[in-house]
């Protein structure tokens, strides 16, 4: 019988406990790719999933599914800018799926937190300006 996240996690590390290992390993790696690239950023349960905040505002945040993991860089225009990099994953507007043996490349990943961190920045500086 396989192992599902608890509706409503209290943690990160509660979510990915229920978690078979394959995907308990894939989303490890990727959780520690996101620490990397926003040693800032803070972790918390956001919709019932693993994410990350910095600044008090929703950053990424990623999840398990029966039969693949996901990555949500939290904002459609951060997909659409990246698509080219997104050809071999399975995407929509504000999701990017993948198997736990093919994980997406850390390098992809510090690209589209680091892209993310721009965009709330932007904001923040437009929110500031008016």
């Amino acid at each position: 019988m396989k192992r599902r996240p608890p509706r409503r996690p209290p943690t990160i590390d509660a979510y990915l406990a229920a978690l078979p290992p394959d995907q308990r390993a894939a989303l490890e790696k990727l959780r520690k790719t996101i620490q990397a690239a926003a040693p800032g950023a803070e972790e918390c349960i956001s919709y019932g999933l693993p994410a990350f905040r910095l600044d008090g505002r929703a950053l990424v945040a990623f999840g398990a599914a029966a039969k693949h993991c996901s990555f949500f860089p939290m904002s459609g225009t951060a997909v659409a800018a990246h698509q080219a990099d997104l050809r071999a994953f399975d995407t929509s507007k504000g999701t990017i799926r993948f198997r736990p043996d093919k994980p997406l490349p850390a390098t992809l990943v510090r690209k589209l937190v680091k892209a993310r961190i721009a965009e709330n920045e932007a904001r923040q500086q437009a929110r500031n300006r008016q």
